[in-house]
């Protein structure tokens, strides 16, 4: 494809060079450049591109983007833009045939839920008969293809590539979960939208935005910005968590069609009746097109907003209640979201991704109220993150826990004592007494915390001093196999972990 067409829809302040120029292939990453390629030099985290400008030379780039005004060989082109990263996404759509208007599109961002509802809708669509693609947190799958996901939302020319080996393999809806980093950072700009979903908003990645109203600021850009544009004009629609406070705030600003879902009368779509109880979820959903029952393996209200928001999008999209009754009912749980670990102990056991605030209060909440004994928690912050977010969430798990069991999560190169002291001072402040580990080997009393850096350690300790009727819940990590610290990635499974202790509780109990 000519440089001259690849840069139609880009800001360009200046090009030196051909337009004529023909590119075979689109990198932002200097490793993988192949000649005849287009290095787009943008700014990471950790690098700038720029200073890889060279090295793209030598590998055989014939063209360059960048945000600096760049001077090189004559037969190299460079094309000086305004947004380099909105220039990145603009050029991987163009690449790549836009492939998101080939493609039923539907976002979804707010800081928790995406991955809950991303499932929900897949196995609706699922079941109305459509070939599904998913992207998010998990993974990236379509078809017979699955690829492990390094973040939730991938890169512009990643996300472009791939949307269009969904639309060549026939792939006819995408489920796409947007984060906020990907909104800041122009990931899906050029991505047409058709619906597109906001869940909630709580405190989250302040260490990335800085604070509340930036990080919020960001989230809002689905609706608002990326909504009936580009040749999806007049026909995309909005589904609203209108039970969230920032939901109705956004239902303001958005000029497309939008649903509201909650338990609110003024809602749109909205549940009644709702039956919890630890193996899931039952009630009734009201819609303009109809009523249905539903039952779910999902536990808790929090999975009540997911289904209707998964009910949502299938009203936009058309799809008979009978369907989406059969898609909420199909889905036999997430990995890693309230995943429950069976065992022989009578001990009701959860591993679940709760990594913020409000996460975390969601999970306790619910499981505070179907349990039958006592909760304990064995949970953990994640190092060179927010570190603002960690008394908070120390209260939440001393409020609604009787034993809080504080350890490591992924503590990168921070220390882990210091990610543990930030979470024991919110402990502190509900809960008083603190136990030492051995004392913990014979169960324990009054309500209090312990802490053990070794998350292995840590999760023997949790299960070890609860008794039939408890509940456990093992949080932060969820899905994940693996643990970062230091600058090594281990591998490490919260649900591995739990069944090879309660394995060994099992025996023990038999003897």
């Amino acid at each position: 494809m000519k440089l001259g067409v690849l840069l139609e829809a880009v800001a360009v302040r200046r090009l030196v060079g051909f337009e004529d120029q023909i590119i075979d292939s689109i990198h932002y990453d200097s490793r993988t450049v192949t000649p005849g390629g287009l290095f787009v030099a943008i700014q990471g985290q950790r690098y700038d591109g720029y200073t890889y400008i060279e090295e793209a030379i030598e590998k055989g780039a014939v063209a360059i983007v960048t945000e600096k005004l760049w001077s090189g060989p004559p037969w190299i082109s460079m094309a000086q833009v305004e947004d380099v990263r909105r220039a990145l996404a603009a050029i991987s759509s163009a690449f790549y045939g836009d492939p998101s208007r080939e493609l039923c599109m539907i976002g979804i961002t707010g800081t928790n839920g995406k991955t809950t509802t991303a499932y929900l809708i897949e196995s609706i669509l699922n079941a109305a008969g459509f070939k599904v693609g998913v992207i998010g947190t998990i993974n990236y799958r379509f078809g017979r293809e699955t690829f492990t996901s390094q973040v939730t939302t991938p890169e512009s020319l990643d996300l472009m590539r791939m949307l269009r080996r969904m639309a060549d393999s026939g792939t006819t809806h995408v489920v796409l979960e947007v984060s906020s980093h990907a909104l800041d950072l122009h990931r899906v700009a050029f991505c047409e939208f058709d619906v597109g979903i906001f869940t909630n908003f709580s405190r989250d990645h302040l260490d990335y935005h800085g604070d509340m109203e930036t990080y919020w600021q960001c989230k809002r850009r689905l609706c608002v910005e990326h909504l009936g544009v580009g040749s999806k004009q007049g026909r995309a629609t909005a589904v609203i968590n209108w039970d969230d406070p920032r939901g109705r705030e956004l239902f303001t600003e958005i000029s497309v069609p939008c649903l509201r879902v909650g338990l609110s009368d003024e809602c749109e779509i909205r549940a009644q009746n709702i039956n919890f109880t630890v193996a899931g979820t039952s009630g009734r959903v009201r819609t303009p097109k109809g009523d249905f029952e539903f039952t779910s393996s999902l536990v808790g209200n929090h999975n009540v907003n997911n289904i209707l928001s998964a009910t949502g999008v299938a009203m936009a999209l058309g799809i008979p209640t009978q369907i989406i009754q059969k898609g909420i009912r199909d889905l036999q749980g997430v990995p890693g979201r309230l995943e429950c670990v069976a065992n022989g102990l009578g001990l009701s056991v959860f591993v679940d991704y709760a990594h913020t605030p409000g996460a975390l209060e969601n999970v306790l909440t619910v499981l505070r109220g179907l349990t039958s004994g006592r909760v304990i928690t064995v949970f953990g912050c994640g190092g060179d993150r927010d570190q603002d977010k960690r008394p908070m969430m120390g209260t939440i798990a001393g409020r609604l826990s009787d034993l809080v069991v504080v350890t490591s999560d992924n503590p990168r190169t921070e220390a882990p004592e210091v990610i543990l002291a930030g979470i024991v001072e919110g402990i502190a402040a509900v809960q008083s007494h603190q136990y030492e580990l051995h004392e913990l080997g014979k169960g324990f009393g009054p309500r209090g915390y312990a802490v053990e850096p070794d998350r292995r350690k840590a999760i023997a300790l949790g299960l070890g001093a609860a008794t039939a009727g408890d509940t456990v819940l093992i949080a932060g990590k969820g899905h994940e196999t693996y643990q970062v610290i230091g600058e090594k990635t281990v591998p490490f499974d919260d649900r591995v972990e739990a069944r090879r202790v309660l394995e060994k509780l099992a025996v023990s109990s038999r003897q």
